[in-house]
């Protein structure tokens, strides 16, 4: 029997019953690896050795009678999480040696939890990417179409889930690291409420692994189904045991639903700044048609809604604002002088994003006062509704594009090009207000390519689009292995 293509719940039920052991499970996953991976490219940095002998220490504690959530179940984890003894370079050539002392706080957790860590997953460089490529490890490929790319920057986690490279993987999300991979993979992941997973020893090097709060960027967990989301989730919750002096588990609130029939859904599959592509529209609909089928309410249009236009604003000013604060002051100097050059009335978003990487103190708190605003909107929208249902991006996976310059490159919107980075805005919706969103899969475009969803919730309600993911996943399908 493959075990490869599993669930992490079939695996642990599997191990429980004594059906198959962790080292068999690990030795399955290391050749499926080794096999598979030489077209994929999505394990970077393999770490077998440690991870049957982890294996070994899983049996071992099961024969004792031990148990815990993943005590056993193969994993990746992505190459920007610190893993003691492993290089973490954020696929930035000057620290391609760059070797952390300790564990990040997930990758503690993973462990502790019993998982075996089979190694690291590719990412672009400085994951500031939607495509995962670098010097020091290469590219990585959609294993559907490896012409084309399989997103980013959790990228090569995604592409080793469709593989069968482990049942379970840990990512991140910034600008929809998480959920653009899921959809462009056919796979699930979940980018949880900012600040409910702590993030310490997810950072660049050589920066110091300290429970700083960021602004917008989660960890979070990716898997091939929906119930794996929360098993994973439940393993990474909670604030870091630094800030409190003890370890601390979050009590999320249920599901404020069981069945289908009782969601109140709104439907999203037009944004004012970009057009929806065919194939993604078509996955909108399809799972807007399984929510009515199943008796769910459903919407498609509410007042109460903060504007989008300025959402996806917001959201570019706070990205680019960071993304740029340690940039060299000749190259911040030069962006000055493009930004001084911009007439006052573009609005465009590629003018907003030059504008944001050299805004001061005041420019930034005025647009943080606007998110705050949004967020009450959407409290507002949630009194009504109970998940939001909408695109990821605005296509299914793209083909490779390196060229140098990101804000250069274009994206193909059914024929017509768009700026690169403006297939940001779906994205951006829930990370500027801090929401949960989950990606589920929602069925191919015509051309056999994954097209995915993502699914908004309350904030804190993690467990409701988590909820509605499984209810979708038993009536639509969920993950299809590439052919």
């Amino acid at each position: 029997m493959e075990w490869g293509l599993r669930s992490a719940e079939e695996l642990t039920a599997a191990l429980r019953a004594g059906e198959v052991t962790s080292v068999e499970l690990t030795d399955e996953a290391i050749a499926r690896i080794e096999r598979d991976d030489g077209v994929i490219n999505a394990v970077c940095v393999p770490d077998f050795d440690r991870a049957l002998d982890a294996a070994r220490g899983a049996d071992r504690a099961r024969a004792r009678g031990g148990d815990r959530p993943l005590l056993g179940v193969p994993v990746t984890v992505k190459e920007s999480y610190d893993i003691a003894g492993l290089p973490t370079t954020w696929g930035m050539p000057q620290y391609a040696h760059y070797l952390p002392a300790e564990d990040a706080v997930q990758v503690s957790r993973l462990k502790a939890a019993g998982a075996v860590v089979l190694g690291k997953t590719n990412v672009p460089l400085g994951l500031q990417d939607i495509q995962s490529f670098n010097e020091i490890y290469g590219t990585t490929n959609n294993p559907w179409d490896h012409g084309r790319t399989p997103g980013g920057s959790s990228g090569g986690s995604a592409a080793a889930l469709a593989s069968g490279f482990g049942a379970l993987s840990l990512g991140s999300d910034l600008a929809g690291s998480l959920r653009t991979p899921a959809h462009f993979c056919g796979v699930y992941a979940h980018k949880p409420t900012l600040g409910l997973a702590a993030t310490r020893g997810m950072v660049a090097p050589p920066a110091p692994a300290l429970p700083v709060d960021l602004d917008l960027a989660v960890v979070g967990p990716m898997a091939r189904t929906a119930r794996d989301l929360t098993l994973l989730l439940d393993v990474m919750a909670g604030p870091d045991p630094l800030t409190l002096g003890v370890a601390h588990t979050v009590a999320l609130p249920p599901a404020r639903h069981g069945r289908l029939a009782d969601f109140r859904v709104l439907v999203l599959d037009e944004h004012p700044l970009l057009p929806t592509g065919s194939a993604v529209r078509a996955g909108v609909h399809r799972v807007a048609d399984a929510l009515v089928d199943g008796g769910a309410r459903v919407a498609w249009h509410t007042a109460l809604l903060p504007d989008l236009a300025e959402a996806a604003t917001l959201y570019t000013q706070l990205l680019f604002s960071g993304s740029v604060a340690r940039f060299p002051v000749e190259a911040y100097e030069q962006l000055r002088a493009r930004a001084a050059g911009l007439s006052a009335d573009d609005r465009s978003l590629d003018a907003a994003r030059l504008r944001a990487m050299v805004f001061s103190h005041r420019d930034w708190i005025e647009v943080n006062t606007r998110r705050e605003l949004h967020r009450h909107g959407w409290r507002q929208v949630f009194a009504a509704f109970d998940v939001v249902v909408c695109p990821i991006t605005p296509t299914p996976a793209f083909g490779h594009d390196h060229t140098p310059h990101p804000l250069e490159r274009r994206i193909d919107i059914d024929g017509v090009g768009y700026p690169y980075f403006d297939q940001l805005v779906w994205a951006g919706l829930a990370t500027l207000a801090g929401l949960p969103a989950t990606a589920i899969p929602a069925g191919r475009s015509p051309t056999g390519l994954p097209v995915g969803v993502q699914l908004i919730g309350p904030m804190f309600e993690d467990r409701t689009p988590l909820r509605l993911a499984e209810l979708l996943e038993q009536t639509i399908g969920g993950f299809q292995a590439p052919a």
